[in-house]
């Protein structure tokens, strides 16, 4: 794991001086912003955490198990002696002490991190097919995962990697959002489609309960003296 301990600020302004609007998910995309510059609108208070280097299983080279729901996640983390990442911690060790909008720097990357990858329209009958034979090809088939760790440059300045694209990642949100459909559960990171894939984004519409293809999670630990940290 990584110790993570810097300061982390609760509402945190970027300036976006580049960015493009999606039509096809009905969202803005920052390509850049201002490097630098940032204001913070909240609190800021001391985040120290141990976080997983990689993905779940925590494992350079491995790949994360998909169609997990977040109590799914918290029971995985809970049988490897951690928990769920607090959003705050999650994002903490995607800006860095720096604050950075994208783990990497100040300007979005599909050469970075494993982003921007050409959408595959899924078979939803067979994506939650209860034969397994069947799902599983439906999902390798949309599968555009890569290797946890396997992109250098995906990786935050306290040496986490692939906190943007890739999969999507539960966390467990510090407060629950205006209007969210989901009061205790977020997903942060985007996957590896064209998304936002930044930082502080987070999807708050789904139920704890939801599963999917692109869906993943890492985990989170209280800091302890006496355990490694850098696993």
């Amino acid at each position: 794991m990584v110790h993570v301990r810097h300061e982390y600020c609760d509402e945190l302004e970027h300036r976006c001086i580049k960015s493009e609007y999606d039509k096809s998910n009905r969202i803005t995309i920052c390509h850049e912003f201002a490097e630098g510059q940032k204001t913070c609108r909240g609190e800021r208070r001391l985040v120290d955490v141990c976080v997983d280097r990689y993905e779940y299983p925590n494992q350079k080279g491995g790949h994360p198990p998909v169609m997990v729901d977040f109590f799914g996640a918290e029971q995985r983390c809970q049988e490897a002696g951690k928990r769920s990442c607090l959003e705050s911690e999650w994002v903490a060790a995607c800006e860095g002490p720096q604050e950075k909008p994208f783990p990497y720097g100040w300007q979005r990357s599909a050469e970075a991190c494993n982003i921007d990858n050409r959408w595959l329209e899924p078979n939803l009958g067979r994506v939650y097919s209860k034969d397994p034979e069947i799902q599983k090809e439906e999902l390798a088939r949309l599968d555009q995962g890569v290797p946890s760790g396997s992109r250098p440059g995906c990786v935050s300045d306290d040496g986490v990697y692939d906190l943007t694209g890739n999969f999507d990642e539960w966390v467990r949100l510090d407060e629950p959002k205006p209007r969210a459909k989901s009061k205790m559960a977020g997903l942060k990171g985007g996957a590896w489609g064209h998304v936002r894939n930044a930082c502080r984004p987070v999807t708050t519409s789904h139920a704890p309960e939801f599963t999917y293809y692109f869906i993943s999670f890492r985990c989170c630990r209280d800091p302890d003296a006496s355990a490694p940290q850098a696993e």
